[in-house]
Parts: structure tokens; sequence; C-alpha cells
């Protein structure tokens, strides 16, 4: 059966394995999620949950999600996410999702959004080569170069420049659960979780595991 939660990003740490091992994990505070719309075949054309995620006061959500959990009977909730499942019968609306959802050895995709680096150059941004710092190869080392040919005389698209670098969102596949502390609500993850300290960051299972 598919699972998914929402969580927030705690920070890192390491934690030793039985044979003593270290271990660099990500601290994940996993729920309490409650369900707050639960969609099936006969009526949405797929079965899915839609889970909230933090208390959130009337202020901060507009008329219309207000209503919308009004109409489940739930309290309000800050984050909205919608997990597909293979099948949602024995969920229900109003149902609670905690972090013994998982446990320890599982493989789970965790996409997040990463940190935003401001505007930047194409060697902070995409790696690129620097140019040589001697024999007269000008005032400046970090330029990208030459930007084309005569023909066809135009930049091709996708052609990797400067820009905005970060605050996108991203996906890291096949993490290990390494932990699990249900009284807590919290997932130890073997490895390291796009986003800052306080993230929201989803998680279900691996596709690929």
């Amino acid at each position: 059966m598919k699972k998914g939660i929402i969580g927030k990003k705690i920070g890192m740490t390491q934690i030793f394995d039985e044979i003593g091992n270290v271990v660099p994990v990500t601290v994940i505070q996993a729920g309490p999620c409650v369900v707050a719309q639960k969609k099936t075949v006969e009526t949405d054309g797929y079965d899915a949950i839609q889970l909230g995620f933090v208390d959130a006061k009337e202020k901060h959500l507009t008329k219309a999600e207000k209503g919308h959990f009004e109409k489940a009977g739930v309290a309000l909730k800050r984050h909205l996410k919608e997990f597909r499942l293979d099948d949602v019968s024995a969920v229900n609306v109003g149902d609670v999702i905690t972090a013994d959802t998982f446990a320890a050895g599982d493989k789970v995709d965790v996409t997040g959004i990463t940190k935003g680096r401001g505007y930047t150059g194409c060697v902070k941004r995409w790696g690129h080569h620097i140019l040589r710092m001697t024999h007269g190869t000008g005032p400046v080392h970090r330029q990208p170069g030459s930007m084309g040919v005569i023909d066809p005389a135009r930049i091709f698209k996708n052609k990797k420049m400067p820009g905005q670098y970060g605050n996108e969102q991203v996906t890291v596949l096949n993490l290990k659960v390494v932990k699990i502390d249900s009284e807590k609500n919290l997932i130890a993850l073997k490895g390291a979780v796009p986003g800052a300290k306080d993230g929201i960051v989803f998680i279900r299972d691996s596709v690929k595991a």
C-alpha cells in the first residue's frame, strides 16, 4: 500500500547503527496530519487523500480554504498536500496520520523547496570552469565565455547562463528510514533532504525501490 505524509525539517545529526558505524541523518517532524479530503475512482477518477498539517489561524486562510475545512469538519490547517493511494477504503476524512505509518528500513522519496541563493553566475549555478588566472586571459575569470557561433547567429534555448539559483522544488529519491520515534512523530532519514530548517517536506513511498 502506498503511503505519504507531510513533515517539517528539523535539521541534521548523526546516529550510530548496531555495528557502531556513524550514519548521517536528517530529522523530520512527520505529522500528525489530518485527512481533509478523500478522493475515489467513482467521484474523481482516481484514489487519493488530502492531508492537512500545522494548525492555522483564520486570518491566514482565504474564505474558500476555510469553507473547505468546514465542509470536512476538521480543524484549520496551514499546509495541504494530496497523496495518491492504491486503495482509500481504509481511510476516512478526519483520520490522523502519524509518523508510525512508516517503519525503519523503508525507502522513501522526499520533496522540498531548496534554499534560495539569489542571482548567481554560471560558475556557482552550473559548475562551469573558470578561465586561467594567468597568461593574458583578461581582468575577469568567471565569465561564461562564447555565447554562440556565426551560424545560426543566435543562442540556442536552454543555454546554461547566470540567473536565479535555488528556491525550486526538488525530490530526492530512495532515502532510507533509519529510525522512527512514534511518541514525538520524528523520522530520521539517512542523508540530506532539500530545504532549510523548518521547511515543509513531503514524504512518500519510493517509486523506484
